[in-house]
C-alpha cells in the first residue's frame, strides 16, 4: 500500500470515528446502551456481529454487516471498556 493510500485510509477512519463521537455527544444514552449491549454479548461466539446488530437496532449508530476499520476499532474499544469494568469486580 502506498503512503498516500495509507494516509487517506487513516483520514477516512478518523472521519468515521469523529462522526460516531458526535452522535454519542448529541445523544449520551447511546453510550449506556452500547455498554449494556456489549456486556450482554461479550462472551458469545461472534460477539462483534451480535453487538453491532443489536446496537444498530436500538440506536442511531448503524454498523454495517461488513465492518470497516472504524467499526472494528469502536467494537474493540467498547469490549475493552466492558472487560476493564468487569476486572474491577
Amino acid at each position: 500500500m502506498s503512503n498516500i493510500t495509507e494516509i487517506k485510509n487513516k483520514e477516512r477512519v478518523i472521519n468515521e470515528l469523529m462522526r460516531f463521537i458526535r452522535k454519542v455527544l448529541a445523544d449520551p444514552s447511546i453510550c449506556e446502551v452500547a455498554l449494556s449491549v456489549a456486556r450482554k454479548h461479550i462472551d458469545k461466539k461472534d460477539a462483534d456481529h451480535l453487538i453491532a446488530e443489536e446496537l444498530s437496532s436500538l440506536t442511531s449508530v448503524k454498523i454495517p454487516v461488513e465492518f470497516n476499520e472504524a467499526d472494528k476499532l469502536f467494537l474493540h474499544v467498547l469490549k475493552e471498556v466492558v472487560r476493564d469494568e468487569q476486572a474491577l469486580y
